[in-house]
C-alpha cells in the first residue's frame, strides 16, 4: 500500500500556519492584528509562523504605512495556494482510505 501521508505538507501541520494559510485562502489578504485575532494568537507566534510561510514563499509580505501606523499584511502566493490545496486533498485521501479500511 502507498503511504497514503506522504502528500501531507509538513508546512502546515502546526495550527497556527494551517489557520494563517486557510484565512488567506478565502480573503485577499490579512493584516497581523487580524490574524492574531482570529487564531487567538501570541505577536510571537504570527511572528514566526508567517516566518516559516514566507520562507517557503507560501506568503508574501506588504509592509505599509496606515495613518502613520506600519501595517503588515499578508497574501497566499500561487505556490502557497496550490500547496495548500494539494495538502487538503491528501487530508481527503487520508479520510477516505480511513473509511473504506473500517477502521
Amino acid at each position: 500500500m502507498k503511504n497514503i501521508i506522504s502528500n501531507i505538507n509538513k508546512a502546515f501541520d502546526h495550527r497556527i500556519r494551517l489557520g494563517i494559510m486557510s484565512v488567506l485562502m478565502v480573503n485577499d489578504h490579512a493584516d497581523f492584528k487580524t490574524l492574531k485575532e482570529l487564531l487567538g494568537a501570541t505577536d510571537g507566534n504570527i511572528a514566526s509562523h508567517t516566518k516559516a510561510l514566507e520562507k517557503q514563499n507560501y506568503i508574501k509580505v506588504e509592509k505599509s504605512f496606515i495613518d502613520r501606523k506600519p501595517n503588515t499584511r499578508y497574501i497566499a502566493s500561487d505556490k502557497g495556494r496550490k500547496a495548500f490545496r494539494e495538502h487538503l486533498d491528501a487530508l481527503e485521501k487520508l479520510l477516505k482510505t480511513k473509511n473504506e479500511l473500517n477502521i
